[in-house]
């Protein structure tokens, strides 16, 4: 999930599969998770979660045409500003909308501006009609493996956009899945060597563990997703090579917004550590959720922010396959 954030411009309508009469269509809105970054294909490009998904809905295989509207980079306010129009004019019958995750790597994050982003987009989206994907993220820093006193703050701000993700899917019936705490994130195997986004198995994880929260609802939908790679998985070797080669730089590259207030952040965090009032930072994160959602009128909040709704899980046979165990609720 790149900072640079790009603009989106409206697709032409016959790339989404037809008119009114064509087959159903799966807009997918977010950032670089959605663009399909860590799942490449022949030839350049990427593939993705959202693009496995697309072939598994339906009643009959592409019977719903994908059109990808995700930008590397998007905040929460790019997808409703420049995304969601795009999307509105598409009538889809499935939207995803995941983002959120660049948000946090943001010196000016504000989890008042990521909420109404995201009540705006869903709320739209769902008067007309369209059936709405959401999901929670792990945040960056734990992905990252960053020292304590600069992942936690990135937690704090990751778990604030849980949260209001978590409120506004259910304010609007949203299909909603739980995958910030799950063990996927110590999974190398579930994971690019870039560490921020997911590797082919991930992407498929992610699309089959949609795909099995539709079936929940009695939407239609064909064969799930295969756990089959293509490709490749990411080796360690790999990795370790890309991240003392081209890691060390792209981190830092992307980081040139963020890093003042991040270190800015981890002082404050250390204080309050060896002041053992931690809590209170907890707290203040908490209490502006709690008003951010307040502004929104949502008031289908979690009791616990930490604890995500009973009704996320993961589909049992995502949950015990071999190393696949990271995707839970």
């Amino acid at each position: 999930m790149t900072m640079a954030s790009e603009g989106v411009a409206a697709p032409d309508s016959g790339a989404a599969g037809g008119g009114a009469a064509g087959p159903y269509r799966f807009v997918a809105l977010g950032d670089s998770l959605t663009e399909g970054l860590g799942d490449p294909v022949r030839g350049g490009g990427w593939r993705g979660w959202a693009a496995l998904l697309a072939d598994a809905l339906g009643e009959t295989p592409g019977s719903v045409a994908l059109v990808n509207l995700a930008r590397s980079g998007a905040l929460a306010a790019d997808v409703a500003e420049r995304q969601l129009p795009a999307a509105r004019e598409l009538t889809p019958r499935y939207v995803s909308l995941v983002v959120g995750a660049n948000d946090t790597l943001r010196d000016a994050f504000a989890i008042e501006r990521v909420a109404a982003a995201l009540d705006l987009a869903h709320g739209a989206l769902s008067a007309d009609g369209a059936v709405v994907l959401t999901a929670c993220l792990p945040d960056p820093g734990r992905m990252l493996g960053l020292p304590a006193p600069l992942a936690r703050p990135l937690a704090r701000r990751m778990r604030a956009v849980n949260t209001v993700v978590h409120a506004v899917s259910a304010r609007y019936g949203g299909v909603h899945l739980h995958l910030a705490d799950h063990p996927w994130v110590t999974d190398r195997g579930s994971w690019s060597v870039d560490r921020l986004h997911p590797s082919e198995r991930g992407h498929r994880l992610l699309a089959r563990a949609f795909h099995a929260a539709l079936a929940d609802t009695g939407l239609p939908v064909g064969r799930p997703p295969a756990l089959t790679l293509d490709g490749r998985p990411p080796s360690r070797a790999g990795s370790a090579l890309w991240m003392a080669t081209r890691g060390t730089r792209w981190v830092a590259a992307r980081c040139t917004d963020l890093l003042p207030g991040l270190l800015a952040l981890a002082v404050k965090e250390c204080r309050h550590g060896l002041a053992g009032t931690g809590r209170l930072l907890d707290a203040a994160a908490d209490q502006a959720t709690r008003g951010a959602l307040t502004a929104l009128g949502a008031d289908r909040l979690p009791k616990d922010p930490a604890t995500p709704p009973a009704a996320d899980r993961v589909p049992e046979d995502i949950a015990t396959a071999p190393g696949a165990a990271t995707m839970t609720g």
